[in-house]
């Protein structure tokens, strides 16, 4: 018998891998071990797909940085340098998402209601500026812009024209936006 094999269950047919023998008295064959590009790779296409079921951009980065790493480790790269470069990519892609997405949501249209009038029903604080506005035949809290003081002969049925909303709240004033 050569060096380094033994003998299976039977005695009868030599194996390669063979673990030690167990408590049930017999030798048994060890299963082939996955090589690890390929954990890398199912790994990342196992997110590649899970991003396309949940639509975030995230997953995709992480996705590609496991292909990267299982690409460095098909190359013969060690685990050191499979987690860096996959880091890499992780760190570059989420700089890269971040970025595209906050420069994609800062352009806001316009408010189409911009530039409608109102028209003042009742003043809920005129020191802070704070009025009760009809538009659109509904009550609506609004904000006046610019000084409100005593002096202001605004009063009820005084026109405003809206500025911008924020939430539920109008922001006025006296002259109409271009």
């Amino acid at each position: 018998m050569r060096q380094g094999w033994r003998s299976g269950p039977d005695n009868a047919e030599p194996y390669l891998n063979v673990r030690p023998r167990c408590d049930l008295g017999y030798d048994y064959p060890m299963p082939s071990s996955i090589d690890t590009y390929l954990i890398w790779l199912m790994a990342g296409f196992v997110l590649v797909i899970a991003e396309l079921l949940t639509g975030t951009f995230y997953l995709l980065v992480l996705g590609l940085a496991a292909i990267v790493g299982g690409g460095v480790a098909w190359f013969g790269g060690n685990f050191l340098m499979q987690v860096l470069a996959a880091s890499l990519v992780v760190v570059v892609g989420v700089v890269w998402v971040r970025t595209h997405f906050k420069a994609a949501n800062t352009q806001s249209m316009p408010s189409l209601d911009a530039g409608q009038a109102v028209m003042l029903e009742a003043w809920i604080n005129r020191a802070a500026g704070h009025a009760r506005v009809r538009y659109r035949d509904t009550l609506w809290d609004a904000v006046v812009q610019g000084a409100v003081d005593d002096s202001d002969p605004a009063d009820a049925g005084s026109m405003y024209y809206i500025i911008s909303i924020d939430g539920n709240t109008l922001h006025v004033g006296r002259d109409k936006p271009s």
